[in-house]
């Protein structure tokens, strides 16, 4: 709670953007281009100028140098194509920043590689130091299996473990961990999580799954303040090289003291819209406030909830069992239980005009969240919510064609469907993978699409996601023609999910998502022309010149 007050005396301290105290009017022309504008009624420009921080005209080359004032940079493009600044609609932005600097073992193909990753990070902290991310993916083994204790305890015997799936759903805890938690084969597990245990004997794996995590999580020390600004600073330069200058973070409302200790420092090069858990819909109501809720570069946009967990760790929640695991059919988050307490948050939040966007994964989860907000619609009447779906992962045609009619915004990350389609099958069977991130279907039924990462589930790119959602070519090379074709999408869509759709995901549509006068000077410039090259080439594309707020953060011309 004193975080978001301080989060509050800061904006209004602060301001909007548009009320700092100016600096001198600075300006940048980029001549002879391709300029992709978004602007239905003028999509195409060769040349755009920016004074100060926002965009002042698009236009022919001819036409925008005969605006160029003294002290205005020009730079001749030859040709690259100029893009609005993408919008990464769903990201754990401040973890992203610690995990680039943790233990990597998304790469580790085997047991051996697992073992000699977290061995290698051991000896680099020393004793007693928490081995923790990892962001581990079991289905690029060589041999799939979930990893077990005795993989790591032989080379971790000093410090105590706990890496998670790159899903953020389950994750690997040695024995020494485990024995801080104080989790032994008598350790029931709590609701909407599981302790995943040997059948012959009993014991505990090391495998947590959703809530049972936070058994371990709450003995790993918090991070300070300066680690959390130093992770604060990797993600922001990290996102500069790959042309993101807008993320929507799902965290908490710690994260917003960062945030807010870069926004005066004047430090932020990317503008932040912080989605905070739903179970602080009390406090946000309290205290008044409405969606969106803060300025240009940083705002508190809204709250964060729930339904199940993940396909990978057979915890996102589907009406039938799963078919290598015909004991589950998924877990419902915690955030669910007890029942009703969903509805209540739901309701809380919609009475105070809050924006609500909600994880829902299997095709179940998906049909319970639709259910609930199309209750609580029912109940308070129509207003301009722009309530989402974070993931809409496995969607059945009924559901597709009702989140359509309730206005629901799809919060897709593409990138997980060439992920997730090397192995699905096999969890789920080809019909229920026929309904798997239906984008085609989605936005002929009129969903709206605002596209991201989820990083660091998946990497901070947007040129990978549009490749995904153009090709579906799925990672293992094994379909060359995309994964159900049927639900490839057309480039400038997956462009719009990633500027268009997602500013007004947000509610900033009239800031930005578009290159138009007046909008904020947010750009990427790229090595190439993604509208005219094959689609499997796309995800090659690299990001040559980032600009925001009008200067350039990112590459050289």
């Amino acid at each position: 709670m004193w975080r978001m007050i301080l989060f509050l005396a800061a904006v209004s301290a602060f301001g909007t953007a548009d009320d700092q105290a100016p600096g001198p009017m600075t300006g940048l022309a980029l001549l002879d281009g391709t300029v992709w504008t978004g602007n239905p009624a003028n999509p195409w420009a060769e040349a755009v100028l920016i004074r100060g921080e926002r965009f002042f005209r698009t236009g022919s080359s001819a036409e925008i140098r005969k605006l160029v004032i003294r002290g205005t940079r020009v730079i001749h493009l030859r040709g690259a194509l100029v893009l609005p600044g993408f919008i990464d609609s769903h990201t754990h932005f401040l973890n992203g920043g610690f995990v680039l600097g943790s233990v990597q073992l998304r790469r580790a193909g085997s047991r051996r590689e697992f073992a000699a990753l977290v061995k290698a990070k051991a000896g680099e902290l020393g004793k007693d130091a928490w081995i923790i991310n990892g962001d581990w993916d079991h289905e690029h083994f060589e041999t799939p299996e979930l990893p077990r204790r005795e993989w790591i305890d032989e080379v971790t015997p000093r410090n105590p473990v706990f890496v998670n799936r790159l899903d953020g759903h389950m994750g690997l805890a040695n024995s020494r961990a485990l024995a801080i938690a104080g989790i032994t084969r008598d350790t029931p597990a709590p609701p909407g999580g599981e302790i995943v245990k040997d059948p012959a004997t009993g014991e505990p794996t090391g495998i947590l799954k959703d809530a049972a995590m936070e058994l371990v999580f709450k003995h790993i020390p918090e991070p300070s303040f300066r680690e959390r600004l130093a992770a604060a600073e990797t993600a922001l330069r990290h996102a500069a090289e790959h042309g993101v200058t807008s993320v929507h973070e799902m965290a908490d409302a710690a994260s917003l003291e960062v945030y807010q200790h870069l926004l005066q420092e004047g430090k932020l090069t990317a503008r932040l819209s912080v989605y905070i858990p739903i179970t602080e819909v009390d406090a946000v109501s309290r205290l008044r406030l409405k969606s969106p809720f803060g300025n240009d570069l940083l705002k508190l946009a809204g709250l964060k909830g729930f339904v199940d967990g993940s396909l990978g760790s057979s915890t996102a929640y589907f009406f039938e069992p799963y078919l290598d695991n015909p004991a589950t059919s998924g877990l419902l988050h915690e955030q669910m239980l007890p029942e009703g307490i969903m509805e209540e948050r739901l309701l809380k939040a919609d009475r105070a005009g809050l924006q609500v966007a909600v994880h829902a994964i299997g095709d179940r989860a998906n049909s319970l969240i639709l259910g609930l907000f199309e209750k609580v619609i029912g109940q308070n009447g129509p207003r301009d919510r722009r309530w989402r779906i974070e993931h809409a992962q496995h969607i059945r045609p009924d559901d597709q064609a009702r989140m359509g009619e309730l206005g629901i915004i799809g919060s897709v990350q593409p990138y997980h469907m060439i992920d997730d389609g090397r192995w699905a099958e096999k969890k789920i069977g080809k019909e229920r993978c026929s309904i798997t991130y239906p984008f085609r279907s989605l936005i002929d039924k009129g969903v709206r699409l605002a596209m991201g990462s989820d990083w660091t589930v998946a990497p901070l790119d947007p040129l990978a996601g549009i490749g995904a959602a153009v090709t579906r070519r799925t990672l293992d090379g094994k379909n060359p023609g995309g994964w159900f074709p049927e639900q490839r999408i057309a480039v400038e869509e997956a462009v719009r999910g990633y500027t268009q759709n997602a500013a007004f995901a947000e509610f900033s549509e009239g800031l930005k998502g578009t290159i138009e006068a007046g909008k904020l000077a947010d750009c990427v410039v790229l090595d190439r022309n993604i509208f005219r090259i094959p689609r499997e080439d796309i995800q090659d594309a690299r990001v040559r010149l980032t600009i925001f707020n009008g200067k350039i953060i990112h590459g050289e011309w």
